[in-house]
């Protein structure tokens, strides 16, 4: 059988036609040493994620959410086990659905950020404006973010009406 010149190059060992079955395509895996420094960043992102829920100096959600796509690049299975977290799955379902962040989320992260900058800068010795221009960058990273309309659980979203088509009047 000869190679299809219609579709995109793949290397003979990676060719999975089958007389009988018709083509299929190849599955390929990133290797482990390139899939390795994602699932380590994952992991590192997600612990501070979950440090973020005590200190209030480090927010959660852009950290989970930096997990998810780290996961998503170095390991299914981690990824998979994230989306189904009762408390961090529905947060990166409606980030990847919608781009959008809850109100709440973003009112609460505002909040632990401002009072974590202001007790940072009131007990650290030195570079006591660090804390803060974290924070800064951050919550101006989420307030750039769309705002999604809070279902009953204050934590996820549910997608915006869509817009009205636009009437134009019509000329004689």
């Amino acid at each position: 059988m000869e190679p299809s010149t219609t579709g995109p190059r793949v290397h003979a060992s990676l060719q999975t036609e089958s007389r009988t079955e018709g083509p299929s395509t190849p599955t390929r895996h990133p290797a482990r040493w390139r899939r390795l420094p994602w699932l380590i960043a994952g992991l590192l992102a997600l612990l501070l994620g979950i440090v973020g829920i005590f200190v209030p100096l480090l927010p959660t959600t852009p950290f989970v959410l930096l997990a998810a796509a780290c996961f998503s690049r170095g390991s299914s299975r981690c990824e998979r086990w994230l989306l189904n977290h009762p408390r961090f799955g529905p947060m990166v379902r409606d980030w990847r659905a919608y781009r959008a962040i809850p109100l709440r989320a973003k009112q609460f992260a505002f909040v632990m950020m401002a009072i974590g900058s202001v007790s940072a800068a009131l007990s650290m010795p030195r570079l006591k404006w660090l804390p803060a221009l974290c924070c800064t960058a951050v919550a101006i990273w989420m307030w750039r973010q769309p705002t999604g309309a809070p279902r009953g659980d204050g934590l996820s979203v549910e997608p915006s009406p869509p817009a009205p088509p636009a009437v134009r009047p019509q000329q004689d």
